[in-house]
């Protein structure tokens, strides 16, 4: 097993690769591609569909999501009017000449359930009646709080075909909560859990993160078996990260050896307490209850070309090209963009604003990057019949022959079926992901005006 006083030393916490290319290395589209353009030539029966709720009703220290801080009066209400008026411009440009059909769709933020029951009610009819996704009919998961996660906003959530509800506790100390700039008493976290089980959702997710200032090996497993009281049917195991322009980072020191030593002991701990309590691992961060019921696509299908993105902070993404609105994490950039987001006519909408175009080698990272990363691993036939029959190794050769000599590589090297990480490997999928990125990407991500 590689350690971190090995000859291979590498800090196993560089980036979170939820997504690639990363939103900063998207830059603004001079020609503005029409939408229309972009989605006349690609597969419309089988598409993902998110919606983006930036506000909070506090920012944590280690968040930098785009999203603010509560919202003036009316805010809420033209947010969501820009947002019909997006969709009206999106569902249009997607066209009539081949069926358009949702698969999976996900709220998420900032959080969504800071909105009101007859908001959330008014986001649900958005993504039906302007969008045309059969929420009833498909994986529907919805990010929330727990001081957001009241009665009435689940009922709507239940009503309306949520199937799995993504709880952010992050840690059920009091004095570690605080730590992470998260104020929230373990009673009312627990208060949280009863209302979101008392409406049958089915599937609850639980996030908690290690690495929190003061944490111990002995807290995290109370924190882990406070989460398993409740027989989630996933949970999330998070990694802490410092990131520029947040709470935490104005005040810490991100780069830091024995912390590193100490989250790479938490995860361990995290990973075989959950395995010995029935779960089995899907990535470096999610863990799934062996009997919860299946639910198709998890929150990875957000990595596969076919998303369409709803609100100022969703990306949508085509074979040829990923585009967004303007991004930012500092509070004041952030409030400039959702001000201009909705401020815009619906013809504005039918436009590309941010992007990064995707090249053949582009396409090929994303998908070893999308696959890698999860415990299955990648499909070496799957690689091969969307790519003209190349491999793995033909196209990363060298990457892939350093991750074997990390011991991060089932057997060592590629094999014929499958390129699967060694559970060290995916302990170090945090290093693995950045890795993989593209000169061109790490070039636009380091040139990034951080705003």
């Amino acid at each position: 097993m590689t350690t971190l006083t090995s000859a291979h030393r590498v800090t196993p916490y560089q980036s979170y690769v939820y997504a690639y290319p990363h939103k900063t290395a998207y830059r603004k589209l001079d020609d503005r591609p029409l939408l229309s353009t972009l989605w006349a030539a690609e597969p419309k029966d089988a598409l993902s569909l998110y919606l983006h709720i930036p506000f909070c009703e506090i920012r944590c220290g280690f968040c930098n999501l785009f999203t603010r801080i509560g919202a003036p009066d009316g805010l809420t209400t033209a947010y969501l009017d820009a947002l019909d008026r997006q969709a009206r411009a999106v569902r249009e440009a997607l066209g009539e000449r081949a069926p358009v059909r949702f698969a999976t769709a996900a709220f998420g933020g900032g959080t969504p359930t800071f909105l009101t029951a007859a908001e959330l009610e008014r986001l649900y009819d958005i993504a039906e009646h302007r969008m045309g996704a059969d929420l009833r009919a498909v994986p529907l998961s919805v990010e929330a709080s727990p001081a957001t996660a009241t009665a009435d906003r689940l009922a709507v959530l239940a009503e309306r075909g949520t199937t799995r509800l993504s709880l952010g506790v992050q840690s059920f100390d009091d004095t570690e909560a605080r730590a992470a700039v998260r104020p929230q008493r373990r009673a009312d976290v627990e208060a949280a859990l009863g209302r979101v089980r008392d409406a049958r959702i089915p599937v609850l997710n639980i996030d908690l993160i290690y690495g929190i200032d003061g944490q111990t090996e002995e807290t995290w497993l109370r924190s882990l078996d406070a989460a398993l009281a409740w027989r989630p049917e996933e949970l999330y195991l998070y990694p802490l990260y410092i990131r520029p322009l947040t709470g935490l980072g104005r005040r810490a020191d991100a780069s830091d050896p024995d912390w590193d030593e100490q989250r790479l002991r938490l995860y361990r701990t995290g990973r075989d307490h959950l395995l010995a309590h029935g779960y089995e691992q899907q990535s470096m961060r999610m863990f799934r209850r062996a009997d919860a019921p299946p639910q198709g696509a998890d929150d990875y299908a957000c990595q596969t070309d076919g998303m369409i993105g709803l609100g100022c902070g969703a990306r949508s993404y085509t074979a040829r090209l990923h585009y967004s609105f303007d991004y930012a994490v500092g509070m004041h950039e952030i409030r400039s963009i959702i001000d201009d987001y909705v401020s815009r006519p619906a013809a504005d909408f039918a436009h590309a604003e941010y992007g990064r175009r995707m090249d053949p080698d582009e396409s090929r990272r994303r998908h070893l990057l999308q696959s890698l990363l999860q415990a299955e691993g990648l499909q070496i036939a799957d690689y091969r019949a969307r790519f003209g029959g190349r491999t793995p190794a033909d196209d990363f050769a060298t990457e892939l022959e350093r991750f074997a000599d990390r011991g991060w590589l089932e057997s060592g090297v590629p094999h014929a079926d499958v390129l699967r990480l060694t559970p060290e490997g995916l302990a170090h999928s945090d290093a693995i992901g950045p890795e993989l990125f593209s000169p061109a990407v790490r070039a636009a991500m380091a040139a990034y005006e951080r705003k």
